[in-house]
């Protein structure tokens, strides 16, 4: 049995109750976690501010390569780590491995962000004044993640705020906490050499207890959270409640539209990814293809023949490339799904069954086709379940693809610049992530990574995303014998 809680040592016996970890891909406990109490997070808590007060001061190129180093030790670790993600979360192992990745690949970009946290520099309107602006460490920030990434987006947060010069306390789904004790194992070895403690610090508790207590809690000045838009919610108004700052990543139901002109074999690999990759539990999973009609009854029926070869079982397995949901709640959701878009009139034209296989949690990759109005496109519904809808033209796609409530990522599929910049343009696509002739999937490090409306407005890895990590403070100095004040203002005694 594992430690839940760790500051840069593990508590020995933290007090907050077993959990279990139980695999989705034959329902197996691959082993169990003592959990952190309300005691044990403030003793992390409390180390984590006394290591923020040291941190802070060192130089970011030189915290820069600590992480780096940390880095080079996933690399090192990428094939265990990537294959306990894959039997802790059920994603198929070449996916874990590549998330894995994702984490190498962040702590370079972060290596290297490490010295370019730039400020700038202004003309001040008094004479013999400098004005300018710098970026300070915030402190301790929050970081509570979702299954369905299980180490990705940690790094995401936390390689960018280490190099910031702030701590990070993590408090990891409860569906994946060996992947969460393997990454902090990780962690520790590199920070020790370096005689640091309680940098990087984990808490595996019940949301409840830890996770309303990070919400609550003062000393914690940013909270990022990745999770459902109802719990989003929740998190924003406790947060705000003690005007605290919230970094969110909530729902997803990305849309694709695909235009009569573009590629269709290129269109048809990146809406089979985008489906029914991860099976259909990413955030930029593809949700809703917009297709138009002089080109649907011919791709359609090439999508049903793909689906048709898309292996599903064991994700540990080179051959499969859908693995299981995270758990039965999750296949309960899908089959609610499907009887929802019965009801209100969409066609299930492939798919759309639990498989029952060996314990673990299967269902069938599913195409629906559907009707712009039905209420149910404007819900995530996290499985492999594709909604296609038939246009006539850009704008009304366009349309379409706009009215939900979420605005992660999109896609347009065509070869004709005018539809391309229209889709691009502000009267296109309302959404964080925008693309061309590439599916809703993949976003790149280097880009900064987030959406809008119901989303959630937060930004996080590349791009300017680190300033949501520091405090800004703007700086003038008179260098003048003189007093002159700005606006023209005299004030004489």
């Amino acid at each position: 049995m594992s430690s839940g809680a760790c500051w840069g040592e593990w508590i020995a016996e933290p007090s907050g109750g077993e959990l279990p970890s139980i695999s989705p891909i034959d329902g197996t406990e691959l082993g169990r976690i003592r959990m952190a109490s309300e005691a044990d997070y403030e003793e992390v808590i409390r180390r984590a501010e006394e290591a923020f007060l040291e941190w802070r001061m060192v130089p970011a190129p030189k915290r820069g390569e600590i992480v780096r180093e940390i880095g080079d030790a996933l690399r090192r670790h990428k094939d265990d780590l990537g294959t306990l993600v894959s039997l802790e979360m059920g994603k198929i192992l070449v996916e874990a491995k590549g998330e894995v990745q994702e984490m190498i690949d962040m702590a370079d970009f972060a290596t290297g962000l490490s010295r370019q946290l730039y400020g700038l520099s202004m003309h001040s309107e008094r004479p013999m004044h400098r004005m300018y602006e710098q970026w300070h460490p915030l402190g301790i920030v929050g970081v509570i993640t979702a299954f369905n990434f299980p180490v990705a987006v940690w790094s995401w947060n936390a390689f960018i705020a280490l190099v910031c010069g702030d701590c990070v306390v993590w408090k990891p789904s409860a569906e994946t906490p060996l992947a969460a004790v393997a990454v902090q194992n990780i962690c520790n070895e590199v920070l020790s050499r370096h005689g640091w403690k309680g940098i990087l610090n984990l808490v595996i508790g019940r949301g409840g207890t830890i996770g309303e207590r990070m919400l609550q809690d003062r000393r914690i000045p940013l909270i990022s959270f990745t999770g459902s838009t109802r719990m989003g919610y929740h998190v924003a108004e406790t947060v705000g409640r003690r005007l605290g700052r919230t970094l969110l990543e909530l729902g997803g139901n990305n849309g694709i539209i695909l235009m009569k002109d573009a590629d269709l074999d290129l269109a048809l690999r990146a809406v089979v990814f985008g489906a029914v990759g991860t099976a259909g539990q990413r955030c930029t999973t593809l949700r809703r293809l917009f297709i138009e009609s002089d080109v649907a009854p011919d791709f359609i029926e090439r999508l049903k023949n793909a689906y048709r070869q898309v292996r599903i079982g064991d994700p540990l397995d080179a051959s499969t490339l859908m693995g299981p949901l995270i758990n039965r709640n999750a296949v309960s959701a899908y089959v609610d799904g499907i009887r929802r878009i019965r009801e209100q009139g969409g066609e299930v034209i492939y798919g759309g069954n639990v498989i029952e296989r060996n314990g673990g949690c299967y269902v069938e990759p599913t195409l629906v086709r559907s009707k712009p109005e039905m209420p149910v496109l404007k819900e995530e519904i996290f499985a492999p379940i594709l909604h296609l809808i038939e246009f006539r033209d850009l704008e009304q796609a366009i349309r379409w693809h706009n009215d939900v409530p979420q605005g992660l990522s999109s896609a347009i599929f065509t070869t004709n610049l005018l539809s391309a910049e229209t889709f691009l343009s502000a009267r296109g696509s309302d959404c964080g992530i925008a693309n061309v002739n590439i599916g809703t999937s993949g976003a790149e490090i280097g880009g900064a990574f987030g959406g809008e409306k119901e989303t959630g407005g937060g930004r996080e890895a590349g791009s300017d995303a680190w300033k949501a990590y520091m405090r800004r403070q703007t700086v003038t100095i008179n260098w003048s014998r003189e007093l002159p004040l700005a606006q023209g203002i005299r004030f004489e005694l």
